[in-house]
């Protein structure tokens, strides 16, 4: 059993729907003082408002990442409420498809300022509270898709997610005198709202290319970014934990044959 996070501090970015709202309301059943950031207060707030129904701590703030002046604000809000910053879970990112041949550089550019400048901005913002107490927790939510694999149509996200990990990696680097980790969860299929909206058949179709035939939920990211946040992963840090139920493991798209149950 991990550690309690009773108390901890937390914000998460891009927390009103999808992952983010999983990640969000799995730490406040942990006990942690949870701010959920949106960029619409009304959906943050919505969040929030579970988690405090549930008996947890959570308030709801507007800010968008790829903006400084908004995630400085975001910090400060965090301080002003919960009297620190001991984990940023730096989730928010959209992922528009767009066929490489007809991307504009504003189509590139609006997904790699929220993915991936907004990574920077968020960590650069929470940064002089998260070293005022030494043994705090930076936790991204990249993805399967550039570090590992491919999908048509989403090169600029595909660049955003890789870009993600050599931030990481670096930043890991810089962090550690402050014995602050950075580390980032890679989700495969997960069942969200966008993924959901594709239809029955769609899904249906995506459910068979994992080994595990199902998609993820949200709670599966979430426990891993718990597992990140926990006091039990104080030596890790720089590393990636890839969570698709096997996703990306079939080699040539070979599965195996499914056997009977017994």
């Amino acid at each position: 059993m991990l550690t309690p996070l009773t108390g901890r501090s937390v914000i998460v970015t891009g927390a009103s729907k999808g992952i983010g709202r999983g990640i969000a309301l799995r730490f406040g059943e942990v006990g942690a003082r949870v701010l959920v950031v949106s960029r619409k207060l009304a959906e943050a707030d919505a969040v929030a408002a579970e988690i405090t129904a549930a008996g947890g701590t959570a308030s709801g703030f507007a800010a968008d990442v790829a903006k400084s002046a908004d995630t400085k604000s975001m910090a400060a809000r965090a301080v002003e409420l919960h009297g620190g910053i001991d984990i940023l879970c730096a989730n928010a990112g959209i992922f528009p498809t767009v066929p490489l041949s007809e991307m504009t550089e504003d189509d590139y550019a609006a997904v790699m300022d929220t993915n991936l400048k907004g990574t920077f901005l968020s960590v650069a913002a929470c940064l002089p509270a998260m070293k005022q107490k030494p043994g705090g927790r930076i936790i991204l939510t990249s993805s399967i898709t550039g570090p590992i694999t491919g999908v048509p149509f989403m090169t600029h996200y595909a660049a955003s997610k890789a870009g993600q990990l050599g931030f990481m990696r670096a930043a890991a680097l810089e962090l550690a005198p402050w014995r602050i980790t950075v580390n980032a969860v890679l989700p495969g299929n997960i069942a969200t709202e966008g993924l959901l909206g594709l239809g029955a058949e769609h899904v249906a179709k995506m459910e068979a290319s994992v080994p595990l035939k199902r998609l993820g939920h949200v709670f599966d990211i979430a426990n891993a970014a718990i597992y990140f946040a926990s006091d039990e992963a104080s030596y890790v840090t720089a590393q990636s934990i890839v969570v698709d139920g096997g996703q990306i493991l079939p080699e040539g798209g070979l599965m195996a044959p499914e056997l009977d149950e017994a």
